[in-house]
């Protein structure tokens, strides 16, 4: 790799330090120059000769960056998103993209007049469970496809703290944090739904924000129920799949931000290991063959996506989330709000 992008980033909280920085640093294609913390200097331990910024608009005026994430609280990404831009700066931004779709057609507008690039940060796409499930449907095991559900479970049923996720601010709650995810894995799977109803609800008493939510899409001839809670104890299976021919359930298994907790380094290469057992079960009809058969996922790769975005700015292949992408997922999260708002399917 001959051209080495320079890299910053806008927050070094759980996000910089697990989804972001480690990959930065370990891709041979790009360099961790810069990194922003408010207060503390946490990232002098691990990336001693990474610049340490006090603010976004100090990384923003490093004549040296290329490329700078937007990792802070989402009711931030707007802002920034316009001053990474008009710094002339190329940009990774978290999921959600902005509050409002609105926001989002904004600045994807202001880079496209500057010319600069945007990819929107999916890493679920890279997890080994998801991509069990889509290589799946993939090979049409299932049949024609009539109902399905993806799940993300979370078990916290006190207050964690953390304001901006879930305080009374602009895009706070589960359906910004945890609903991106599974509003972009649906779509991937299954395409762009014609209308949806929502239920958004908040559960624990001492939450200010939705803590829970339960979108249905509708299609032609598919029904697809996405739902988030924070007070499941005891999981189901994250991704069940029922076509005319078969089933497929599959657990939430992958590995590897666990394995960022604990300190392990990734690479390009298989650096975190699969599920030890199974994780799957796959109930079908396969060339005239009923099959019931407990499956395992293989490992998934973050770093899958720091490499698609290296390969985009280098010219070597295409954007792995265009902004269009995440329009597309926040047009669906704001007819989700007004959805639940008003008590009514809203066509999209």
């Amino acid at each position: 790799m001959n051209k080495v992008i320079n890299a910053g980033i806008c927050s070094y909280g759980m996000s910089g330090k697990l989804f972001h920085a480690p990959f930065l640093q370990a891709h041979p294609g790009y360099a961790l120059k810069a990194i922003v913390e408010r207060h503390n200097q946490d990232s002098k331990e691990r990336y001693p000769d990474a610049k340490l910024y006090r603010s976004v608009e100090e990384l923003c005026a490093d004549p040296e960056l290329d490329l700078i994430v937007v990792n802070t609280p989402t009711h931030l990404h707007y802002e920034q998103a316009k001053l990474v831009l008009n710094s002339g700066k190329h940009m990774v931004v978290e999921k959600p993209f902005a509050v409002t779709a609105a926001q989002a057609e904004e600045i994807a507008q202001l880079a496209a007049e500057k010319n600069l690039f945007i990819s929107v940060y999916q890493n679920r796409r890279y997890d080994g469970d998801f991509r069990a499930v889509k290589e799946v449907i993939d090979r049409g095991w299932l049949g024609d496809l009539r109902e399905a559900e993806i799940r993300y479970d979370r078990y916290r049923p006190a207050f964690s703290g953390k304001a901006h996720k879930e305080g009374d601010m602009p895009g706070a709650g589960i359906i910004y944090d945890l609903s991106p995810h599974l509003v972009d894995q649906a779509v991937q799977l299954f395409g762009f739904p014609k209308a949806l109803f929502t239920d958004v609800w908040r559960m624990r008493p001492d939450v200010v924000a939705n803590d829970y939510f339960e979108i249905l899409f509708y299609y032609d001839t598919l029904r697809v129920r996405l739902k988030a809670t924070c007070i499941a104890r005891e999981s189901l299976y994250a991704y069940t799949i029922h076509g005319m021919k078969g089933s497929f359930l599959q657990q939430r298994s992958d590995l590897q931000e666990i394995r960022l907790q604990e300190g392990v380094k990734p690479s390009l290469d298989n650096w975190c290991d699969a599920p030890s057992k199974p994780d799957g079960l796959l109930h079908t009809e396969i060339n005239g063959e009923v099959v019931r058969q407990e499956t395992t996922s293989g490992p998934g790769n973050y770093m899958g996506y720091y490499d698609d975005v290296y390969k985009a700015l280098t010219g070597a292949g295409p954007n792995p989330v265009p902004a269009a992408d995440g329009i597309r997922n926040m047009r669906i999260i704001d007819a989700a709000i007004l959805s639940a708002k008003e008590r009514r399917v809203v066509s999209l």
